[in-house]
């Protein structure tokens, strides 16, 4: 699956080598980046989009982000849609995590998951917060995870 930017631009080399380069570039100019992991999905005419966005937050200096879009057919629950928004994020957090331990970018991953259980997307929960911090991620969840929750969201609708 090929990875974007916001404005259509497609990633044309491995996503490991575009984040260094942004990472490289950033620094040369003097800025201090952290990154977010977010997915986020719709549900439309029997097929789930899912959008998995990487944001780069440039300290006091705003952001920008990396996109990356995914169908499958609707046949699960919220839950397991829930779950595997979970497992996008982590797969790519995972994979460049080397890479941003070695320029010590701090990484969050977000789940749009509410922690209010009067909201269904509550069911998956506790799974996800084990699932993400038990790979050594730091977690946030709704309000907190904006990545997921308005950017990847924004992608998606």
């Amino acid at each position: 699956m090929e990875w974007h930017k916001y404005n259509g631009e497609v990633i044309r080399i491995p996503i490991n080598e575009a984040v260094e380069e942004i990472i490289r570039k950033e620094a040369h100019v003097g800025n201090k980046l952290k990154v977010y992991i977010g997915t986020d999905s719709q549900v439309k005419r029997g097929i789930v989009e899912f959008a998995t966005v990487i944001v780069f937050l440039r300290e006091h200096k705003g952001g920008f982000m990396f996109i990356q879009r995914d169908k499958k057919p609707h046949r699960m629950s919220i839950k397991e849609r829930m779950l595997i928004e979970v497992q996008k994020s982590i797969e790519i957090a995972y994979h460049l995590c080397p890479l941003l331990d070695q320029y010590h970018i701090d990484l969050e991953v977000h789940a749009d998951i509410n922690t209010n259980p009067n909201f269904q997307s509550n069911v998956a929960l506790k799974e996800a917060m084990g699932y993400i911090m038990g790979m050594g991620f730091i977690f946030k969840a709704k309000p907190e995870s904006f990545a997921s929750t308005a950017c990847a969201n924004k992608v998606v609708q």
